[in-house]
């Protein structure tokens, strides 16, 4: 047991610095374009690229944990990721981060579905649980907690090199799991016959993927990239149909796409996730380009989020088992009207209320995100066949990101497109326009888990209704 609870902490920090490192950057953004004079098109995709790749690694590298062993996935997965950051840390050139983040992303997509196994192998029942709901938190706290650190850091160093001290920041973790996992991991055994890659399908939906992504980092050509969207899902559909009549295990596991609960916990996942990153980047955005604050007093304003996030994530599990998925939909309404406040209170009030309100904002959006992420995860893997528990969460994982990468892209492009340097109101416009695109993912989102709810409400009613003895749990 001593062992296992090893591996855990192993796993927790490689997926502690993995999912750090997009939020830490955030606040560093402002003081990356203006040390490289990085246009907004290198900006978006420093951002969205990370999550694009980390996205498209994550199903392939899972089976591929499955076929071949666990081990030197996570390790060399991890150090991809380290040695990335050093490249784009050293880099001269906006593009060359952005090139650089692409790979690193791919790296963190590697080693986390390797996380995820392995809690799926070593852990069955309440052990199980307690180690994947520990990941979703560490998780959640690195999302909240990377602004603050950030903003310390480009205090203590200044633009140039705090910047790049931000994206060394992962190094220590890297130097101090890798050779842990290499000593604790269980041995490498291959197994080829346990699953395939589907890399035809991953190809499809990368392709899908970026011609949503492409227009809205500026490339020309708008409808026609809707119709190659278009196209790719369609292909994409057909091909995991012909590839699941062979008997094969398609990227779309049918078993997970015919599952409403499934797809329904999955679209709460992608609309919030994308919001809360997108967000949270216009916000920085916001306070330091438009309003001329410090890093360090950016950062100050995303530290109630983080304490907020911390302490309802504790209480999170209690949620999930007294109010099943009606607590999760409480929780968003609660987002949705605090980012809903943030944006009046950025066209309405002076400076001074604006800040404010943008901190009492990612308080109460950082507490009611405590009670979504981690419950929603829980609640959407319930619905996940035997045996494809791993599958089931990287899929989750994936749709996250995959929409994290889309909306980071919009929400910041449209951001950058409306402010104006030296003009606060343009300033004012682009946050309220932003917020306002993020308010529709999370209303969006209220939606998706209202709808699972009240499925599984209409489930219930009708197990009462054949015989006592048959229930249907909400969890």
């Amino acid at each position: 047991m001593t062992a296992h609870r090893l591996i855990v902490g192993a796993c927790l920090a490689a997926g502690f610095t993995t999912l750090l490192d997009q939020s830490v950057l955030n606040v560093a953004m402002p003081a990356l374009r203006g040390s490289l004079h990085a246009g907004d098109a290198a900006l978006q995709w420093i951002m969205a690229g990370y999550s694009l790749t980390f996205g498209l690694a994550l199903v392939p590298a899972g089976r591929l944990g499955d076929m071949y062993g666990r081990r030197a996935l996570f390790a060399g997965g991890l150090t991809v990721f380290a040695v990335c950051g050093i490249v784009a840390a050293l880099a001269s050139d906006a593009w060359a981060v952005a090139a650089a983040r692409l790979v690193q992303g791919a790296g963190a997509g590697v080693v986390n579905p390797q996380i995820i196994g392995l809690f799926q192998d070593l852990f069955t029942g309440t052990g199980r649980a307690r180690a994947l709901g520990a990941y979703a938190v560490v998780g959640g706290v690195a999302a909240s907690v990377g602004p603050p650190v950030g903003g310390v850091i480009l205090h203590l160093a200044g633009d140039d090199p705090g910047w790049r001290l931000v994206l060394l920041l992962n190094l220590p973790f890297a130097i101090a799991t890798v050779p842990l996992a290499l000593k604790l991991l269980p041995k490498d055994v291959p197994d080829r016959r346990r699953t395939q890659l589907d890399l035809p399908g991953l190809l499809l939906l990368a392709a899908a993927t970026l011609a949503v992504l492409l227009p809205l980092v500026g490339v020309s050509g708008g409808w026609w990239w809707a119709a190659a969207a278009a196209a790719g899902v369609a292909a994409l559909v057909a091909w995991e149909r012909r590839y699941t009549a062979r008997g094969r295990t398609a990227l779309l596991l049918p078993a997970l796409t015919r599952s409403r609960g499934f797809v329904l916990g999955t679209l709460v996942a992608m609309c919030y996730f994308g919001a809360a990153l997108a967000l949270n980047l216009v916000i920085a955005l916001f306070l330091q380009d438009g309003l001329g604050l410090s890093p360090l007093a950016a950062a100050a304003l995303s530290l109630p989020g983080a304490v907020g996030f911390a302490a309802s994530s504790t209480a999170s599990h209690r949620l999930v088992s007294r109010y099943g998925r009606h607590g999760v939909s409480a929780a968003l309404a609660v987002a949705a009207v605090s980012v809903a406040a943030a944006a009046a209170a950025t066209m309405l009030l002076p400076v001074g209320g604006v800040v404010v309100a943008l901190g009492v904002s990612q308080l109460v959006t950082g507490a009611a995100g405590g009670l979504i992420n981690a419950p929603n995860q829980a609640l959407t893997l319930t619905h996940a066949p035997p045996g494809a528990g791993g599958l089931s969460a990287a899929m989750l994982q994936l749709s996250q990101r995959l929409a994290a990468s889309v909306s980071i892209a919009a929400v910041t492009g449209i951001f950058l497109h409306t402010a104006q340097a030296g003009l606060l109101q343009s300033y004012r416009a682009a946050l309220t326009h932003g917020t306002l695109l993020c308010l529709a993912l999370v209303l969006l989102s209220l939606l998706f888990a209202v709808a699972d709810g009240v499925a599984v409400r209409a489930v219930s009613v009708q197990a009462v209704a054949d015989g006592p003895t048959i229930r249907r749990s909400t969890v």
